[in-house]
């Protein structure tokens, strides 16, 4: 009897394989590849007692053990082992997120994964991949885009690595960048990736401003020059989330009758109209869309600002009203309120 349960369930695995070989397969390189990236991370220290490692990037590591500790302590997010090795890129890129959404609408192709559940993008460590994967999606008449995240969580599965792409960035943009992935290994809702990365977001940026004032001062450098570049980008956000409106309107006016190439001309002239108005943005660090113009964006890029950033606002509004701009109160109330996965 025992036999014959075992064999069924033998069978019945079986064909749970066969049936999802692609996820299955799919997972099994995801995993490899990260493997191999953790399995090559070095402990911190190494770096910090290798004589010929630069100051200036040891600095920086320093610097990312203070805000890990800050984002624990002060900010109550879940104390990990993430961030106290160090894989060395070498320049390199490691990993490639392809996206893709409708032509004519901004609605994203969702896939679908154990525990995290449905998200709007596919990572891969293999570049090749990603690449014929677009070539796929943009056969079936998707937008695509293939972009390198500058980090990511593996949400407790493995233990995340400092990535050595992440040292070249300014003490704001790195104190962001780590609580955000800081975030994610505390509060993470299935088949909400929309709240998710907006409150990664809101609470990496906020935070940022944080840890700057306690380390450096309201007065620094460090403190201003995020300020300008965090200000900056706040600016330009709301653009293209404006645009991302335009947009909507436009997608929900056009005329089912017409072809797919006049849809596509009013399209694009939408969109170029959008990017041709960000030169009248008032910025700190006044940006051209020179280059954007030369190769406008599509749908995807659109829909990572709606992604990422639309629910800003609403944070804000609530980390104010309910908290008293109360960062750790606020946080432990979303770690009660939302159970890791």
């Amino acid at each position: 009897m025992v036999k014959k349960i075992f064999f069924g369930f033998l069978v019945a695995l079986a064909v749970l394989i066969v049936w999802n070989w692609s996820l299955v397969n799919y997972g099994v390189r995801q995993g490899l590849g990260q493997l191999d990236i953790v399995w090559n991370a070095r402990p911190v220290d190494e770096f910090l007692n290798d004589p010929t490692f630069p100051d200036s990037l040891k600095v920086k590591l320093r610097l990312i053990d203070e805000i890990r500790k800050y984002a624990i302590d002060s900010l109550a997010l879940k104390d990990t082992k993430n961030y106290k090795t160090l894989y060395d890129q070498k320049n390199q890129e490691v990993m490639w997120v392809v996206q893709a959404c409708e032509p004519f609408a901004l609605r994203p192709k969702q896939w679908q994964f154990p525990i995290v559940g449905t998200v709007p993008y596919k990572g891969f460590f293999d570049k090749e991949k990603a690449l014929n994967l677009r070539k796929e999606l943009e056969a079936d008449g998707y937008d695509v885009s293939v972009r390198n995240p500058g980090g990511w969580s593996t949400l407790g599965w493995f233990t995340d690595p400092i990535l050595s792409g992440m040292l070249d960035r300014s003490e704001g943009d790195l104190a962001s960048l780590i609580i955000h992935e800081m975030v994610h290994a505390t509060v993470f809702v299935k088949d909400d990736v929309d709240f998710n990365e907006n409150l990664a977001d809101f609470i990496g940026d906020t935070a940022a401003y944080y840890f700057l004032k306690y380390k450096f001062g309201e007065e620094s450098k460090q403190y201003m020059d995020y300020l300008h570049s965090d200000q900056d980008y706040r600016k330009f956000t709301k653009h293209v989330l404006r645009g991302t409106q335009s947009l909507d309107s436009l997608y929900q006016t056009l005329n089912p009758e017409d072809s797919f190439e006049v849809k596509k001309a009013k399209k694009m002239a939408m969109i170029e109209r959008i990017v041709t108005s960000m030169d009248t943005l008032h910025l700190y660090n006044p940006r051209s869309s020179t280059r954007m113009k030369k190769h406008l964006p599509n749908n995807t890029f659109f829909m990572s600002y709606r992604l990422y950033k639309a629910k800003q606002d609403v944070f804000g509004v609530e980390l104010d009203e309910k908290f008293g701009g109360d960062m750790r109160a606020y946080i432990k109330h979303l770690t009660n309120k939302y159970p890791f996965l």
